[in-house]
């Protein structure tokens, strides 16, 4: 129910990371990295945002495509300082999930605790199994399951 689009993902990952500049792998805006899977009638999708403020975490729905933006800001630095390593990076990360049709998009949830973002989106009413009665006549009725 969730798709996935980006299959050059790893190639983007490990050039931001050759050329990413001073701000190693967070200095342009690339993908959050995520588990997903369905549990019941929900799908659950789990975030990496280490160091993110909960206030700088934006979701957005827009067309079945929902969109997650992190922005993890530098620590206080006095001007004074000279930094000896700087592997730790800063700056925006998005990820964007395309939600098919058979999910309510209306109806997502977020929760951040440790790091992890989990968004739990519940699979639409319409798209869910259900029990159609068949009948025959003036015969018995028999149940199928869809």
């Amino acid at each position: 129910m969730l798709m996935r689009t980006d299959p050059f993902r790893e190639f983007d990952r490990l050039a931001q990371l050759a050329f990413g500049g001073p701000n190693g792998p967070w200095a342009r805006p690339t993908a959050i990295p995520m588990d997903a899977y369905r549990s019941g009638d929900e799908y659950v999708v789990e975030l990496d945002v280490p160091g993110v403020e909960p206030s700088a975490i934006e979701l957005s729905v827009e067309r079945n495509v929902l969109t997650v933006k992190a922005e993890r800001l530098p620590g206080p630095r006095d001007e004074h300082v000279e930094m000896q390593v700087a592997e730790r990076g800063h700056g925006v990360r998005s990820r964007r999930l395309f939600l098919s049709d058979a999910l309510d998009a209306d109806r997502v949830r977020a929760d951040y605790h440790a790091g992890v973002l989990t968004l739990r989106i519940p699979v639409a009413e319409q798209a869910r199994p259900r029990t159609i009665s068949v009948t025959a006549g003036d015969r018995e009725r028999h149940a199928i399951s869809a």
